[in-house]
């Protein structure tokens, strides 16, 4: 009779490291495969379904208010640090701190009375922000807009940082108008091709018609361009295709107002205005200017305090901070005042920029 043979210890070792390996091996395949999969693009030129139905025309030759805010998603109070900033968080601290970040959103939305609000970074349903519906949440405050939509991103669930996955993110901007927004379209902007595509995904601005009294349009143009690329060709070309697009309204006759996140030194050197230099930091160069050239086009971008910090650290002096939030506006809009809304970062990594304009007749 044959006799079993015994498993030493160091075959035992051997074995559970193996079949660990190719449990290991088997879980990251099986999660690729999943991304993959799970990955893709939204449908260009997507009709936006539009909110309230507002029948007021925009007034030519009226001072209007216009405000962009990017909220980052109810998550960044002045404690907060991203991990894709090289900083620690990858989730808000809890449903509970999300809830005041967005709470006290709305209180400065409703101090600063804007005729139309663009807002960036708006969860709908994400795991970082631990469900709260804030699309929902800023519909149901101001009824008195006309609101729409436009999903930037709706991205698979992220095993990262393992001790806290960032998780699944369906996100978008949220544009409101006390005047009647007749039409939006979802526009697709170009995104990597390269496997960076998975870690920031769609990326889109939003058009939105709006009737003037005197017979043409205001056209607002809601973006955030991305931040997270191996290199600044994608963001170029997706600043070129906006600014094509504002520029063949404006030859139309019509008026363009773009506002939001534009991921660029909109001063041009930041550090310049507010005395802390970002030389070490990639992400937010300056617009090339070349691309304004000859468009009728114009960069509207406060200096009186900064739009953004840096958020590989809790908010503290020094800390490197910008102005990326700002307007490009047509030269059939006169721009009065602008500047930011300085609340030192109290309830996101950007303050709030405002900009009156009038829409010449």
């Amino acid at each position: 009779m044959e006799k079993t043979k015994k498993l030493t210890p160091l075959r035992v070792t051997v074995t559970v490291a193996v079949a660990l390996v190719a449990a290991i091996l088997l879980t990251v395949i099986g999660y690729v495969i999943y991304v993959l999969v799970d990955y893709y693009r939204i449908e260009d030129d997507l009709e936006l379904d539009i909110l309230n139905g507002s029948k007021t025309a925009v007034p030519s030759g009226r001072e209007l208010k216009i405000m962009t805010y990017n909220i980052g998603f109810g998550a960044y109070t002045p404690e907060f640090s991203f991990f894709m900033d090289g900083g620690e968080y990858s989730r808000a601290f809890s449903r509970e701190s999300v809830e005041m970040a967005i709470e006290g959103v709305c209180e400065l939305l409703e101090r600063e009375n804007a005729d139309i609000i663009m807002l960036e970074e708006v969860d709908e349903r994400a795991t970082r922000s631990h469900g709260f519906n804030q699309r929902a949440f800023f519909e149901n405050r101001f009824l008195e807009y006309d609101c729409l939509f436009a999903v930037n991103y709706d991205s698979p669930y992220l095993f990262y940082p393992f001790n806290s996955p960032h998780g699944s993110s369906l996100a978008g901007m949220l544009t409101m108008s006390r005047f009647n927004i007749a039409g939006s379209v979802r526009k697709s902007l170009p995104v990597e091709t390269s496997l960076m595509k998975l870690v920031d995904l769609d990326r889109c601005y939003s058009v939105s018609r709006l009737p003037v009294d005197n017979g043409k349009e205001l056209v607002l143009y809601t973006v955030h361009l991305s931040a997270y690329t191996s290199d600044g060709t994608i963001a170029t070309e997706q600043l070129k295709l906006l600014i094509d697009d504002m520029r063949a309204e404006y030859e139309k006759g019509n008026y363009a107002v773009c506002g939001g996140d534009f991921n660029k030194d909109l001063l041009g050197d930041s550090s310049k205005y507010f005395g802390v230099s970002g030389e070490e930091y990639t992400w937010a160069q300056p617009i090339p200017s070349e691309l304004l050239a000859d468009s009728g086009l114009t960069v509207v971008a406060p200096s009186n305090a900064p739009s953004c910090r840096n958020a590989d650290a809790p908010y503290h002096e020094g800390q490197f901070v910008l102005t990326v939030d700002g307007f490009i506006v047509s030269d059939n809009v006169s721009v009065g005042e602008y500047r930011t809304v300085d609340t030192d970062f109290a309830y996101s990594d950007h303050d709030p920029v405002v900009m009156t304009i009038t829409l010449d007749s």
